[in-house]
């Protein structure tokens, strides 16, 4: 079949951080630009068909990063992710070579608020690595202030994004990164902040206080989640232009 429009990537690692959540790493053929937040369509090759199975990821690298970036959740019933779940190291995955989406960082303003569920991060780790390139490249003169608040029901569903975001948050001022869990109680262990990301989203936006007025606010992940924060923030003040989400499914609902 003609694949003109695709890419074939390669595998290269993929890092569980439970049963149904990892970070795969994949290598394009050349190097891939987008705007930072947008997501890849990539799959794997239906033999009924004899198309890619395709499903849309937001990607976690930055532009032109290689490898590709990605933090998926495996959905049992699904037809995509189980598959994913059974490739080896250098296995092939197609990926749709147009980049899109509309979750992107607004810079007509200085204030960013970002909210998001588990793998819902990718979004923000990519905007996040490429302002921390344009700043070192001289592409950009003063960073725009971000405050990334990341929830789970444990604080291994986070991934590597936490010491991460955390050791950029302590390198970089203009970045503040607060990990929630929802079940503290299954790890002892866990001495950070608690609660569901929209129970603590209107304490973390009255210490920081930005101006409403110069503030974009993003909510990515479970529908519930975005759904309550954004109930929150217009409380807050911030207009309707303002606010951002990006739901990642979209539930059923019963007859």
């Amino acid at each position: 079949m003609n694949l003109s429009g695709y890419s074939a990537l390669t595998l290269i690692e993929r890092i569980d951080f439970a049963d149904d959540l990892a970070l795969f790493r994949m290598k394009p053929p050349t190097s891939v630009d987008f705007i930072p937040g947008q997501y890849a369509t990539i799959g794997l090759m239906d033999d009924n068909t004899g198309r890619p199975l395709l499903r849309p990821y937001s990607l976690a690298s930055a532009p032109n990063e290689d490898p590709l970036e990605f933090f998926i959740e495996r959905v049992d019933e699904g037809k995509l992710t189980p598959r994913l779940w059974e490739l080896d190291t250098g296995a092939e995955v197609w990926m749709r070579d147009k980049i899109v989406g509309r979750f992107v960082l607004d810079e007509s303003r200085t204030f960013h608020v970002m909210a998001a569920t588990v793998t819902g991060v990718a979004p923000y780790v990519s905007i996040v690595r490429d302002q921390i390139r344009a700043l070192k490249t001289g592409a950009l003169d003063e960073p725009f202030r971000m405050l990334i608040l990341h929830g789970a029901s444990h604080s291994w569903e986070l991934g590597t994004y936490v010491p991460e975001l955390a050791t950029l948050a302590d390198e970089h001022p203009w970045l503040d990164y607060v990990p929630t869990v929802s079940r503290p109680w299954d790890e002892s262990e866990w001495d950070g902040e608690t609660g569901r990301v929209e129970d603590v989203l209107r304490k973390h936006m009255d210490a920081w206080a930005p101006p409403a007025d110069d503030t974009a606010a993003y909510t990515c992940g479970h529908p519930k989640m975005i759904d309550k924060a954004q109930g929150i923030l217009t409380r807050a003040g911030l207009e309707e232009e303002s606010l951002h989400e990006e739901k990642y499914f979209v539930e059923r609902v019963s007859a």
